[in-house]
């Protein structure tokens, strides 16, 4: 296994693990019903940050360069349901209407961490960015190029 599919790994298994920490807090259960409103920031009044190891794994799943978010809602939902879903940011992940936002923060801070390891084991640059900039501005770029062939394992 060359070292962009280890990352590629490695970036499902902390989806995987988000996924399980969520479908096993009975305190967060069945509180969100789906219906696409916080994907539009701006209503919502959220932003949402992504990593440059996500960003990577959202392109390697999208075969292509990821779309631009022209407004305030996510580029992905349509129609109130989100096209990407099984390959959404950890921050979709773990955000919901109406969550605990204890739960939500020690989520996304166990998240972080370990995009940030990962950043360090590949050698690729760590970014924490805004979605829409990450879609949007050549930091997309510069954490795509830099990564189409992580170090780690060369």
């Amino acid at each position: 296994m060359n070292s962009k599919q280890l990352l590629l790994e490695n970036v499902a298994g902390v989806y995987q693990w988000l996924d399980e920490q969520i479908n096993g807090n009975d305190s967060r259960r069945e509180k969100c019903s789906a219906c696409g409103t916080c994907c539009n920031f701006a209503k919502f009044d959220h932003r949402l940050y992504i990593t440059s190891p996500e960003l990577i794994f959202f392109k390697e799943k999208l075969g292509s360069k990821p779309e631009r978010m022209d407004g305030d809602a996510c580029p992905y939902n349509e129609n109130g349901k989100c096209t990407v879903y099984e390959n959404r940011f950890a921050g979709c992940r773990i955000f919901f209407c109406r969550a605990d936002a204890d739960f939500q923060n020690q989520l996304s801070e166990s998240a972080v961490r370990k995009f940030k390891r990962m950043c360090l084991v590949f050698d690729i640059p760590y970014r924490y960015v805004d979605l829409k900039q990450a879609l949007n501005e050549s930091i997309s770029n510069i954490c795509l190029s830099d990564a189409e062939q992580p170090a780690a394992g060369r």
